[in-house]
């Protein structure tokens, strides 16, 4: 839930709320796998992969879009400010933690497979 909490924009608060929502409501009624049997993951465990996979990309999604939010408002910053105040005053406030999602790269990977550019 702090995740959800630091996000910036009320839209993406409430598309987690509505992700959160759906896998409550799916788990209760999905199969769970058959003990032992490797090739029968069960539909539980699938719907929580999938639920997680879905999660991460928007988090990482969210993430670039709250970086180019920065970088468009740096620019204008540096339109109308000077630039001591705004390197050491301004930037060192608007940065984004360099924290890494496990799995973000696969994520990334994975949307960009057989995509031709």
């Amino acid at each position: 839930h702090e995740t959800i909490a630091a996000l910036q924009l009320e839209e993406w608060k409430n598309d987690m709320k509505d992700e959160i929502i759906a896998i409550n409501q799916r788990l209760p009624t999905a199969r769970a796998g058959v003990g032992g049997d490797v090739f029968d993951a069960g539909e539980k465990a699938q719907a929580v992969q999938l639920w997680i996979s879905s999660v991460l990309g928007k988090i990482i999604q969210y993430k670039a879009e709250h970086r180019r939010y920065l970088n468009e408002a740096a620019t204008t910053l540096q339109t109308y400010l000077p630039n001591d105040i705004l390197l050491e005053n301004v930037l060192p406030f608007v940065e984004l933690p360099s924290y890494t999602f496990q799995g973000e790269d696969t994520v990334r990977k994975g949307r960009t497979e057989g995509v031709k550019i």
